[in-house]
């Protein structure tokens, strides 16, 4: 396996810059996300890593060795793509042992290496079919095949569960990591899902306009985001953003808007009098009829065990997640509370996290 690094890389099109001097060391045998929205440049990142985009400034290396002028079939990168990219005409077989083929490997070789692909990717059975009499994930399963084959120091993969349905999804996340578990590769990952990041990766990269937001583990940025942007970019249901202003609260400091009022760590309290976006998640609140947080409930939203609620507090909605068992009508008064450690804190102007 190996170490990929990109040093101050650039990239652009024209006039259009699209990734910003990016710095990013993806460590030997890890999996690592690049997280973001569409247009981001996550995925042209990905596909400078193979060579099938030119590298416009900085340097990138792949074990120890700068690779901005290697031809992509010398780089010892495997990638997947969104769309599969099988061969309609042959078997998942001829699919799988295609690049062994070409690489001039000995028929006895080739039928090796695909069996054992197949018997760990559970596609043996499938191996004399065509792509048109598979499934979505059976044809992202082959199409991961073709690349564990070639035992490649780094696997790429460009988006892979996005043409999935919300169940085979879910599946295929626990498939590919049990793969990646199996063959200790180094595994970079593109998607805009944050699920799919929170659920799969050893390290997130956050990107946003060809820039690195925030990078670490998922609970990093889920329990420390850096920004306002990485806490409402992270976490589902989205975290509540209100905006007011610290204030002392008897010799204590505390979050203030409107009717509401919290009590803040004590460290806060050399922040009396700044603008600040208060970060609630709605996973850390929990009923309380004494709580500060108090408001008329518009909707509620079963999701198995829990319940959303949305609640209007002074003309802004906030979210909630209960016990399914609190489940309320419309119209309903509810009261919340939320332990002061749980609150993030963010500048009103540059939305950076306050830190204490």
């Amino acid at each position: 396996m190996a170490t990929v690094e990109y040093r101050r890389i650039g990239k652009s099109y024209g006039a259009v810059e699209v990734l910003k001097e990016l710095d990013l060391t993806v460590e030997d045998g890890t999996f690592v996300v690049l997280l973001g929205a569409s247009g981001c440049g996550k995925t042209t990142l990905l596909r400078m890593t193979a060579g099938l985009e030119t590298i416009s400034a900085g340097e990138l290396s792949i074990d120890g060795k700068v690779v901005n002028t290697v031809h992509p079939r010398d780089r010892d990168v495997a990638m997947v793509f969104q769309n599969y990219a099988l061969y309609p005409t042959m078997t998942v077989r001829e699919n799988i042992g295609f690049s062994l083929e070409v690489a001039k490997k000995s028929k006895a070789e080739v039928a090796e290496m695909v069996e054992n692909a197949a018997r760990v990717l559970n596609l043996t059975e499938y191996l004399d079919r065509k792509p048109a009499a598979l499934s979505g994930g059976q044809r992202q399963r082959v199409a991961m095949g073709r690349a564990m084959v070639r035992n490649a120091k780094v696997f790429l993969f460009d988006e892979p569960l996005s043409n999935l349905d919300a169940k085979l999804r879910a599946h295929m996340r626990v498939e590919i990591r049990q793969l990646h578990n199996r063959l200790g590769a180094t595994t970079i990952y593109v998607t805009h899902d944050q699920i799919e990041a929170m659920t799969m990766a050893d390290r997130i990269v956050l990107m946003k306009d060809g820039s690195i937001v925030q990078e670490g583990s998922p609970d990093d940025l889920y329990d420390r985001p850096n920004s306002l942007f990485v806490a409402e970019f992270i976490g589902t249901p989205q975290i509540n953003s209100l905006e007011g202003r610290i204030v002392d609260d008897g010799g204590s400091p505390a979050f203030e808007t409107g009717g509401i009022h919290v009590a803040l760590p004590a460290g806060y309290g050399a922040h009396t009098g700044r603008r600040v976006i208060c970060g609630i998640r709605p996973s850390d609140v929990t009923l309380d009829p004494d709580g500060p947080l108090r408001g008329t409930m518009s909707i509620a939203e079963k999701t198995g065990a829990d319940v959303q609620f949305y609640v209007d507090i002074d003309g802004r909605e906030f979210v909630a997640v209960a016990p399914r068992a609190s489940y309320v009508s419309a119209g309903t008064t509810l009261a919340f509370a939320v332990a002061p450690e749980k609150l993030h804190m963010f500048d009103a102007e540059t939305g950076r996290r306050i830190e204490l």
